[in-house]
């Protein structure tokens, strides 16, 4: 099977290629800048080919151009991780649509897409797939809109479409202005002090390394499609996320709680639904 990736040098797309890099299958990664490609170790091992999703042009067949893929993953997503930023839905949802649009109309008949837990907007608790969307940021919006639009064109054009809500997630080639690079860059200066919000919140964490993993699986299987959770199912306090990363690292600093006011646009304490993703690793096994 030939497998496309696109956003493949990215924190979870490093990481799903170096799963995929493990089956039997051709795998071809799209890049805007082949130089700086050059510099992945899976570099060697995948088919290349250059492609500047910021100018699709409509006129061309980019089926045809990506030699005709099996299987889409679509991780691609310029600007983050300015949320609220309005060029998520002005510019990258409008592209990114067009560019999916166009595999659909000339041949492409599975594509996974990675989605995020921000579409569910402020509700509590466990998160249900079928639970209705409410986005409250602008990322999520433009993410929420482009997963409705592609379930839209299933209406005039047969395939399949698995939308992947990513949860939480932390681990090697993690964004340096997350809360975890943060704490470890800080102490590593010698700070005595790491600020951060009181830390009650409760989020729903897994290490990048398995993110990639389950995306694999889930590309890899056509029996459950449609919206799909990606994470632990279990709800942890970022302070306690915070405190056992200190201890595995040895890390001896003391934590200013409460110095950054909870975010407004997120709740409190937010988990996702595994029986979908139970189910899928279940039946690969």
């Amino acid at each position: 099977m030939r497998i496309l990736v696109t956003g493949a040098t990215g924190f979870v797309g490093r990481h799903l290629l170096k799963e995929l890099l493990t089956t039997n299958h051709e795998i071809i990664v799209t890049t805007s800048n082949e130089e700086k490609i050059k510099n992945f170790n899976f570099y060697s091992k995948v088919s290349v080919v250059v492609i500047d999703l910021n100018n699709i042009d409509t006129s061309k067949n980019y089926f045809d151009y990506l030699k005709r893929p099996n299987l889409v993953l679509h991780l691609a997503w310029q600007g983050l991780p300015n949320y609220h930023q309005l060029f998520h839905f002005e510019k990258n949802l409008i592209e990114h649509y067009t560019f999916l649009k166009n595999l659909i109309e000339n041949g492409l008949e599975d594509l996974v897409v990675t989605g995020t837990c921000f579409e569910y907007g402020m509700k509590e608790g466990c998160l249900y797939e079928d639970m209705i969307s409410d986005p409250q940021n602008a990322y999520a919006l433009a993410k929420d809109t482009l997963r409705k639009f592609l379930e839209q064109l299933q209406a005039k054009h047969s395939y399949e479409l698995k939308w992947i809500r990513l949860f939480y997630m932390y681990g090697g080639g993690q964004n340096p202005n997350s809360l975890l690079s943060q704490l470890e860059s800080t102490a590593a200066k010698g700070d005595k002090i790491f600020n951060m919000s009181g830390g009650e919140q409760e989020r729903d964490y897994l290490p990048v390394e398995k993110i990639g993993h389950y995306l694999k699986v889930i590309a890899l299987q056509n029996k459950i499609n449609g919206i799909i959770n990606c994470c632990s199912g279990k709800p942890v306090k970022i302070i306690d996320l915070v405190e056992d990363f200190m201890k595995k690292r040895n890390i001896a600093i003391q934590l200013n709680k409460g110095y950054y006011p909870y975010a407004q646009d997120e709740p409190m304490s937010f988990w996702g639904n595994t029986t979908k993703l139970n189910e899928i690793i279940k039946s690969s096994q």
